[in-house]
C-alpha cells in the first residue's frame, strides 16, 4: 500500500482533489466531526479542560469556535485531546485498507503534526489565492479570527511545497483537476 498525503493551505481543495483519486480516503475533518458528534468520552475530557465553554453533548462546532475565540491556547487543549483519537482512527483505516494499491490521506496538519512517514508520497495542492479566499469566506460559520489562528498553525506554502514529491495545481475545474490527478498517478506508477 502506498500512502498519498495531500497537503496545502486552508481552502486549497485537498478534499475535492482527494475524491478524484478514486482510492480509499482518510479525511481527518470528517473523522473529527464524527468524534464531536458521537464520542462522549472526548466530550467529558474537553469539558474538564474548558468547562465554561462547552455546554452539552454532542459537541457543537459553534462552542469550539467560541472557545478558540476566547483563548487561542484552547486550540492546543482541544488538539491534545482529539488528535490521539484521530491517530487511532488512522491506524484502523490503514489496517483495513492494507491490501489496496493506494490510500489517500486528507489530513490538514499532516506535516505540522509529524504524521508523515519516509515512504509517503506527498502532493501539494496549489490554488489561486483569490479563489481560495473566496471559497473560505463562503463557508458556513466562517470567522476571520478563527481562520487566522488556524492559518498560524500551518507551515508556509513554500515549505509544504519543498517537502512535497508532486504539485497539483487546482483550478477547481473537474476536468483539468481529474487530468492532473491522473498524470500524477501515472508518474507515481512509472
Amino acid at each position: 500500500m502506498i500512502r498519498i498525503a495531500l497537503v496545502g493551505s486552508i481552502g486549497s481543495g485537498k478534499t475535492y482533489i482527494s475524491k478524484l483519486f478514486n482510492y480509499p480516503i482518510f479525511n481527518a475533518d470528517q473523522v473529527v466531526s464524527k468524534i464531536y458528534s458521537s464520542d462522549k468520552d472526548i466530550y467529558f475530557q474537553l469539558k474538564k479542560k474548558i468547562p465554561n465553554l462547552l455546554f452539552k453533548f454532542p459537541i457543537k462546532k459553534e462552542d469550539l469556535i467560541n472557545a478558540i475565540i476566547k483563548n487561542e491556547k484552547n486550540i492546543k487543549i482541544i488538539s491534545s485531546i482529539v488528535h490521539p483519537k484521530v491517530r487511532k482512527k488512522l491506524k484502523i483505516f490503514l489496517k483495513k485498507n492494507k491490501k489496496k494499491k493506494f490510500v489517500i490521506l486528507d489530513i490538514p496538519l499532516y506535516l505540522e503534526n509529524k504524521m508523515d512517514k519516509k515512504k509517503d508520497i506527498i502532493i501539494f495542492i496549489k490554488s489561486n489565492n483569490k479563489k481560495k479566499l473566496k471559497r473560505i469566506k463562503n463557508r458556513k460559520n466562517f470567522n476571520q479570527l478563527i481562520y487566522r489562528r488556524f492559518k498560524n498553525l500551518q507551515f508556509s506554502s513554500i515549505l509544504k511545497m519543498k517537502k512535497s514529491n508532486y504539485v497539483i495545481k487546482n483550478d477547481f475545474n473537474k476536468n483539468t483537476a481529474r487530468k492532473r490527478v491522473k498524470d500524477v498517478l501515472n508518474k507515481i506508477l512509472s
